[in-house]
């Protein structure tokens, strides 16, 4: 009897640990370019590395896709940002103090069961970009001045830049601007097509390795239109109640990165044709997160 016992409270701890291993999974995600898969595939090995068991969720699609995804608990965290938050999901109007729009999108997605981690120090910010050559032809140094000739130009854009309001709709509200041409291209694609005079304007991410690589010319945002987009983690908060390690995890993280190197890794990517999980994985391991 007392052996019976044994085996039965045995195999009780043994489902109780069996159903903790199975709660403390977090599923990772991602939107749909290269430096959100960077991102995912670092804050994903350092949970694993720290003991925590992970499920990857890449390529979702674009932002409200991925937020629906969190919100309808098919993922558990995704590497976001701010601005982004602000515009695209909350549907707010611009800021450009960074703390206030913390502070805003961190309060409004406590209220819906989601918490915003501490922000990375990177700030993807939207960019327009063109060859040195272009901008000495037209005299380009600002958007203001992109306006005066963006009627002979041809833009090559992502799909989310014509409905979101820090996208066409923002430039040409704030700055008048419509293009010759406006022509939709995954972000790998763009920057071949910019060198071959394909089209003349790229809209990019200030972390775009390219930029530096093919010595482009960053126009200046001068009214600005673009709100600060600091990399932040959003996980669903029953997820951290359950698990408060995963927080400090990917806090931890955030605090490593840096533009430069998120630029750095991005251009492996998109130049070097490396996978991402392998570019992650050579930067916790300079970390010392991984061996």
């Amino acid at each position: 009897m007392n052996l019976r016992r044994i085996f039965t409270a045995a195999a009780l701890i043994a489902c109780v640990l069996a159903a903790s291993a199975s709660s403390a999974q977090v599923r990772v995600g991602s939107k749909n370019f290269t430096e959100q898969f960077v991102l995912a595939e670092i804050y994903a090995q350092a949970l694993e590395a720290a003991g925590i068991n992970v499920e990857k969720k890449l390529n979702l699609g674009g932002t409200l896709i991925a937020h629906k995804a969190l919100e309808e608990k098919q993922i558990d965290m995704y590497p976001e940002y701010t601005g982004t938050i602000l515009l695209a999901v909350l549907k707010q109007e611009s800021m450009n103090d960074q703390k206030a729009v913390y502070d805003k999108v961190k309060e409004a997605y406590a209220a819906k069961g989601l918490v915003v981690l501490n922000q990375a120090p990177v700030n993807n910010t939207y960019v327009l970009v063109v060859r040195p050559d272009t901008a000495q032809k037209y005299k380009l140094q600002t958007l203001s001045d992109l306006a005066r000739v963006s009627k002979e130009l041809k833009l090559g854009a992502g799909p989310e830049f014509r409905d979101r309001k820090d996208g066409i709709p923002g430039l040409k509200a704030k700055y008048d601007m419509d293009f010759k041409e406006d022509l939709q291209l995954a972000i790998g694609l763009r920057y071949q097509a910019l060198k071959n005079d394909q089209i003349q304007i790229v809209n990019g991410y200030a972390t775009d390795g390219m930029i530096s690589a093919m010595k482009l010319t960053r126009l200046k945002d001068d009214k600005n239109l673009w709100p600060p987009y600091f990399v932040v983690p959003v996980v669903r908060k029953e997820v951290l109640d359950a698990n408060p390690k995963v927080a400090e995890v990917l806090n931890r993280i955030s605090a490593m990165l840096d533009e430069t190197t998120v630029a750095d890794m991005n251009y492996r990517v998109d130049g070097e044709k490396m996978e991402p999980k392998d570019v992650a994985h050579d930067f916790l391991k300079a970390k010392g997160v991984v061996k």
